[in-house]
């Protein structure tokens, strides 16, 4: 009964997406027609149900064990919990596009509710560009990957889900908030199709999405920080971030939104870039249907990526129809949207930000070249080749050198043409620099590692700078307190101050990346229980290995005392008081799994982490191999990104007059 219920609803969703994108077009020529934009409204509303109940047959049959359902029986057991069973919905190829076709019908009837009577030139167009995007997706759910397609026999249980999903509360936070931000980039490329198809706008398409891509890029930014935590706390190698296809095929259109979002406040500030622009949000749309496709191809050997799967060739048509289609609605409308002038000078805050953007685009295209170029020798020779974190640091580290200087310059310098106010700024800020990087050099930082840090200083002080100057003038202009000033400040422009917490959050998040690459201390050593090793200051006594069954698996935990220094003789007591910590690393056996999956114990300073993985045990001789690996200034990350994530919520935030 869910399996029919549920393919019904995806053919009702069908139906409303064909409906209102066949009623939108042949109505296209029809200027402020009410009958037009009730139908557009009624067919958002019809697809938003039909996915909306598809997606409650799925969850109920993962949760009430309808084994009769192939996807129930390929991604849940009856050992799997509750969580995991809900957060089965996206754990695998036809359950993830199911919800991502959820969220376009969440977000599309949304913009018809929220301009309803608003913009009637433009949201008819935006309207039939979003129902094309969802017609795809609900179609290819009828089609190829079907998630409600039934077995010939039902099983007694199920296979349950890869291991390495259910080993972590990230399952349930993660892969959301990715799509959210995929799918959200949807809303700002429909706007700018819609004002291409409409040709009756300029400027208004990018007013209006400024919130909604703020939103995109937000839930972007969450998704690839909680990533990068969930690579740390499960995959066991002490790292967060491997530049995995996946990895990367989700870093690219984060990269193309940073880009768009700086470069619309220069056509918003000075109507430049318009076609520029236009191009972005294109380009990260595509760039979002490419990660899609990366995903669920089965083309690339990834921990992220589904198994093969037939619907590859569908999505590499549909990548190319949208841009074919994109292309050539931007010709047709060249002519109306060209720039009306030019750049004042290079020293300006727009060039800055046009230069940023270059940068930006420059760091996606390499990903891109890393990312296809073994499919391309594999296509071409049938040999497999890889490219690994060697080739994207050896590029990343120059280009982020690059950015941060822009960034630092461009929060400096003036819109238009810079003075000798701004001249006195960059002397202010290059001295404090210089100044920064000598000290580290006395402390012993050198190469790569320092200028990142003397490039982290500058953006930094700028950042800084422009606090200070903005709550300095308006306690002088208002007599208010200086804290009192500097909150004044973001509630009175929020994209702009919030836009300097993102990028103090962003040198944050630098900071411990450097310091994370120069300063890793591994050893690996086998040892019997009561026995001690050493690593970067810490001593490390096993103190035992103790199963414990559980409902989906059973764990097995080595407990490990943690010391401070050179603590042999102190450790070498079990139960001898003065341990810092005690760490508690496991390899966990499940049932669906051939073989373990570890999940290592950290203990987090503001320092450096110690990062504790169990290799390897033995019952018998009460032995275990253990992996320590002791990295400076990992936290920073997890707290920079963090700020970066609150700084976008904020500044999307709705405000109110005041």
């Amino acid at each position: 009964m869910m399996a029919m219920l549920g393919f019904l609803s995806l053919m009702l969703a069908v139906g409303c997406a064909a409906g209102g994108l066949v009623t939108l077009l042949a109505g296209h020529r029809l200027r402020h027609d009410p009958a037009r934009a009730a139908w557009g409204r009624a067919a958002a509303a019809g697809l938003f149900a039909g996915v909306t109940l598809a997606v409650v047959m799925m969850e109920a049959a993962l949760i009430g064990f309808d084994f009769s359902i192939r996807y129930v029986a390929a991604n849940v057991n009856r050992a799997t919990p509750l969580l995991f069973r809900v957060a089965g919905l996206w754990g695998a190829l036809e359950g993830s596009i199911l919800l991502w076709a959820w969220i376009l019908a969440a977000l599309t009837l949304l913009v018809a509710v929220k301009y309803r009577g608003r913009h009637p030139d433009l949201i008819p167009s935006v309207l039939t560009v979003l129902f094309g995007i969802a017609l795809f997706f609900v179609g290819v759910m009828v089609g190829p990957a079907n998630p409600f397609a039934r077995l010939p026999v039902v099983p007694p249980d199920g296979r349950g889900l890869n291991p390495l999903l259910q080993n972590h509360l990230l399952m349930a936070i993660h892969p959301p908030l990715l799509y959210v931000g995929y799918v959200g980039l949807s809303i700002p490329y429909a706007f700018a199709m819609g004002t291409l198809l409409s040709g009756q706008h300029r400027d208004e398409w990018m007013t209006l999405t400024r919130r909604w891509t703020l939103v995109a890029w937000t839930s972007l930014t969450a998704g690839l920080l909680l990533g990068a935590r969930w690579s740390y706390d499960v995959l066991g190698w002490g790292g967060y971030w491997a530049w995995d296809p996946v990895e990367n095929a989700a870093f690219m259109p984060w990269l193309v939104a940073t880009a768009f979002i700086h470069s619309s406040m220069v056509q918003e500030r000075r109507h430049l870039l318009r076609i520029w622009n236009v191009s972005l949000v294109i380009l990260a749309f595509l760039l979002t249907i490419f990660g899609t496709f990366l995903t669920r191809s089965g083309i690339l050997a990834s921990v992220h990526s589904f198994t093969q799967s037939l619907i590859g060739p569908v999505f590499v048509a549909f990548l190319g129809l949208v841009m074919v289609a994109s292309l050539l609605a931007l010709l047709a409308r060249l002519p109306q949207i060209r720039d009306e002038g030019g750049l004042d000078s290079p020293l300006s805050r727009e060039a800055m930000m046009l230069l940023n953007n270059v940068v930006l685009l420059t760091m996606a295209f390499t990903i891109f070249v890393g990312t296809i170029f073994p499919l391309i020798v594999e296509a071409a020779t049938g040999a497999k080749v890889t490219v690994g974190p060697p080739f994207f640091n050896r590029l990343f580290v120059p280009l982020g050198i690059v950015l941060l200087m822009v960034m630092g310059l461009g929060t400096a310098l003036r819109w238009g043409r810079s003075g000798a106010e701004e001249m006195r700024k960059l002397g202010w800020l290059i001295g404090i620099t210089l100044l920064t990087v000598t000290a580290l050099g006395f402390a012993g930082i050198r190469g790569a590692g320092l200028v990142a840090l003397g490039a982290v200083c500058f953006v930094t002080v700028a950042q800084v700078g422009e606090y200070v100057r903005g709550a300095l003038a308006r306690r002088a202009a208002t007599s208010e307190s200086f804290p009192v000033a500097l909150r004044s400040l973001f509630a009175l422009n929020r994209q702009r101050y919030y836009g300097y917490l993102t990028h103090l959050g962003l040198a944050i998040v630098i900071t411990g990346i450097v310091g994370s690459q120069s300063g890793r201390i591994e050893v690996q050593r086998q040892l019997l229980v009561g026995q001690a090793m050493q690593v970067g200051g810490y001593t490390l006594r096993l103190d035992g290995l103790v199963a414990l069954p559980g409902a989906d698996k059973l764990v097995v935990a080595a407990p490990v005392a943690v010391f401070s220094g050179n603590s042999t003789a102190l450790a070498g007591s079990p139960g001898s008081p003065g341990a810092l910590d005690i760490l508690r690393p496991s390899e966990n056996f499940y049932r669906q799994a051939r073989t373990p999956v570890p999940t290592p114990a950290v203990r987090s300073t503001w320092r450096q982490d110690l990062y504790v993985v169990l290799m390897a045990f033995d019952p018998a001789a009460q032995s275990a191999v253990l992996r320590a690996v002791v990295t400076p200034l990992v936290s920073w990350i997890w707290v920079g990104g963090t700020i970066m994530v609150i700084a976008g919520v904020l500044a999307g935030w709705p405000s109110h007059p005041t």
